[in-house]
C-alpha cells in the first residue's frame, strides 16, 4: 500500500510542476510539488536502501515521462489551443514592399499619407509604402518626388509648388 501512496505523490508532483507553468503561484506550486517528490522518496527508502533507490529510478524517469507527455498533448487539447498563440498567417510581401515594385518609383512623384517626420506614409496611385524625408519633416496632403532607393528605404523631396507650375 506504501508503494502505491509514494508512487501517487510522485504523480502529484508532476501534475503540480505543469500546473506551475499556467496558474501564478509564486513557486508555492513548485514548492509543493518538490515536497512531494522528496517525501515519496522518503517512503521508499523507509521500507528499504534497495527500495528507496528504486523510488529515485521511478522518480526520475517517471516525473520528467508525465512532464513531457503533458506537454506533447497539451498543445492538442481545447484548453491548449486556448492558451497557446498560433503563429500568425503572413502573405509574401506583407511587410516589406518587392523591391522590383519599389524599384520602378525612382522619380516618380507622390502624396504624403502621414507625416514624414522623416519617415512616414506615401502613396503613388494606389501603393502605399514607407518613405524617408531627405531632410526635415512633410506634412501630410505635400507633394514628394523620389529621390533613390537603398534596399528597402525610400527617399523622398518635397516638391515646390512653384517648380511643378
Amino acid at each position: 500500500m506504501w508503494i502505491l501512496f509514494a508512487t501517487g505523490l510522485f504523480l502529484i508532483c508532476a501534475v503540480l510542476l505543469v500546473a506551475e507553468v499556467f496558474i501564478p503561484s509564486f513557486g508555492m506550486l513548485g514548492l509543493i510539488a518538490f515536497s512531494c517528490l522528496i517525501t515519496g522518496i522518503y517512503l521508499f527508502f523507509q521500507h528499504s536502501i534497495t527500495a528507496g533507490w528504486v523510488g529515485v529510478v521511478i522518480a526520475m524517469v517517471m516525473v520528467p515521462g508525465v512532464l513531457v507527455a503533458a506537454y506533447v498533448i497539451m498543445p492538442k487539447t481545447k484548453m491548449g489551443k486556448t492558451l497557446i498563440l498560433q503563429t500568425p498567417k503572413s502573405e509574401p510581401g506583407g511587410g516589406v514592399p518587392d523591391i522590383d515594385v519599389i524599384s520602378g518609383l525612382v522619380g516618380k512623384e507622390g502624396e504624403v499619407v502621414t507625416m514624414l517626420r522623416p519617415v512616414g506614409t506615401v502613396a503613388f496611385g494606389d501603393l502605399r509604402v514607407e518613405c524617408m524625408a531627405e531632410s526635415g519633416y512633410v506634412d501630410k496632403g505635400e507633394k514628394v518626388k523620389v529621390l533613390g532607393i537603398d534596399g528597402t528605404q525610400i527617399t523622398v523631396r518635397k516638391v515646390d509648388s512653384e517648380a511643378r507650375s
